[in-house]
């Protein structure tokens, strides 16, 4: 069976399955094919189709265009939730300003882009929205609200993620720990009323412009303007441009869209330095090559980073230091808190010169060492008065 059918059978499958189903329609070109499919299978069963599009305001004019275009094409059966609302979201490239908030109230003069008329602005549309919400809390939260805005019922949130994009969403897909909607691996349970689908799990970049070319289905142009720029099929991804591996990507903003560039680079701090930095010598993240002064040990060198970035972003990455050191405490041996100077990059070995290199990289949230970001703002603060005290009981306030 090729992956078109299968896909297609995935999708019926779950609009028999669950009586409400919305896509996740980020404007990329793998959510735009699920849309196209999905807005298929509703248009021959006579069903509607929710479209959930959660707009981060940093994003290209094309982009919006095309998210016009797919809403337009298929106004028949869907209904669309156009959200812009100001959410927290990762700002990698600056040590002063780790997070910043999208569509913020009093800086309309600073958003990339005006709100687009069609989008949900208001604070109160949504009875769980709290502003500075993160992204990863309101999406599951949106899903339990649409449900409950139609009837109560089982509720199936189709996402387009392929598992040939990254391991983390290779192990979405093949994680035996997870509750699965009939025991089907492409299925993940969310609440307790709410599963994500993944129809196009095993596609290919290729299978998806394959598909386009053939059935003649609108795509996002901003892949074109990519393609240009000498990017492979591979590189092309479209996400809010100031996460830890979007960063990478800034120096586009200036060929494809100029006009955008100048509000990008203006919007948050640090984004014109991090797009010199990937243009010029494609290591914005320090991951490439990682080097010290030859009279300090990598312990002080780490010491020094943490000394020079502001107060908040330092205490921020002691604790995760402190975590760090800490597990290997308990499951490596290293009994009295002392971890090598040096040593390997891999997960079995701690030491100084792995946690320089995880702060030289700004990974803010650790995922270097395993570590995942807080569910929201509330439970970070929490984590945070807990850690305080957690430091004194391990005896690792003063190392770092």
């Amino acid at each position: 069976m090729d992956v078109l059918t299968a896909a297609r059978q995935r999708i019926a499958r779950i609009f028999t399955d669950f009586p409400n189903v919305y896509v996740s329609f980020s404007g990329g070109k793998d959510s735009g094919v699920l849309l196209e499919l999905a807005a298929n299978e509703a248009r021959a069963r006579g069903r509607r189709l929710g479209v959930l599009i959660v707009d981060l305001e940093a994003q290209y004019q094309l982009t919006e265009d095309y998210l016009r275009l797919m809403l337009k094409r298929h106004a028949d059966v869907i209904d669309a939730y156009w959200v812009a609302l100001p959410l927290n979201l990762r700002n990698a490239v600056s040590a002063f300003e780790p997070q910043w908030m999208c569509w913020e109230p009093g800086k309309e003069d600073a958003w990339v882009r005006p709100r687009p008329e069609e989008a949900i602005g208001d604070e109160v549309y949504f009875d769980f929205f709290e502003r500075g919400m993160e992204f990863e809390d309101f999406v599951p939260k949106f899903g339990d609200w649409y449900a409950q805005q139609n009837g109560g019922r089982m509720t199936a949130c189709l996402v387009g993620i392929r598992t040939q994009e990254s391991l983390n969403r290779y192990r979405t897909i093949a994680s035996t720990r997870k509750t699965r909607h009939d025991g089907l691996a492409w299925t993940t349970m969310i609440t307790a009323r709410t599963f994500n689908a993944y129809p196009i799990y095993d596609w290919r970049v290729e299978d998806i412009w394959i598909f386009n070319g053939r059935d003649n289905v609108p795509y996002n142009v901003v892949y074109d303007r990519m393609h240009q720029a000498g990017l492979t099929l591979h590189q092309m991804r479209l996400c809010q441009p100031y996460g830890d591996d979007q960063k990478r990507g800034l120096w586009l903003y200036q060929l494809i869209e100029p006009h955008t560039w100048g509000k990008v680079a203006a919007r948050v701090q640090g984004a014109e330095f991090g797009a010199r930095t990937a243009r010029e010598v494609g290591n914005v993240s320090g991951r490439i090559k990682v080097t010290k002064p030859d009279t300090i040990t990598w312990e002080q060198f780490a010491q020094n980073l943490l000394e020079s970035m502001p107060p908040q972003t330092g205490e921020h990455f002691r604790i995760k230091i402190a975590v760090f050191i800490r597990w290997h405490q308990k499951n490596n041996g290293y009994t009295d808190g002392v971890i090598p100077d040096d040593g390997p990059f891999d997960k079995q070995t701690p030491s100084w010169k792995r946690i320089v290199k995880m702060m030289l990289s700004y990974d803010y949230w650790c995922k270097e060492f395993s570590m995942a970001p807080p569910k929201n703002k509330n439970s970070y603060e929490a984590y945070k008065k807990r850690m305080q005290i957690k430091r004194q009981e391990w005896g690792l306030r003063g190392t770092v």
